[in-house]
This record gives structure tokens, C-alpha cells and sequence, in this order.
């Protein structure tokens, strides 16, 4: 298996999905909502930090 550098956006995305999946069914629809907006802000074209 690979391995690949993320940036601290990346990581707290992915502890979100795990988290998410670990807190099912309480607080799943609050852990959807963090999850979704983490994603939605990695891929805002064009990036807030440019």
C-alpha cells in the first residue's frame, strides 16, 4: 500500500468520515453536516487560499 502526504483539510475530513461512521445513529445527521461542508470546502473552485 502507498503512502500519501495530506494537509491538515484532508486529515480532518477523513477523521470526519470515521467518526461518522463510529457515531451511527447518534449524532449522524450533525457528523453528515461537518463531513459534507469539509468536503464541499476542498473543492470550492477557486480555493479560498488563493
Amino acid at each position: 500500500m502507498d503512502r500519501v502526504l495530506l494537509n491538515s483539510a484532508e486529515l480532518e475530513l477523513i477523521e470526519a468520515i470515521r467518526n461518522l461512521r463510529r457515531a451511527y445513529p447518534n449524532g449522524y445527521e450533525e457528523l453528515l453536516w461537518y463531513a459534507q461542508q469539509l468536503f464541499d470546502e476542498l473543492v470550492e473552485m477557486p480555493p479560498e487560499d488563493e
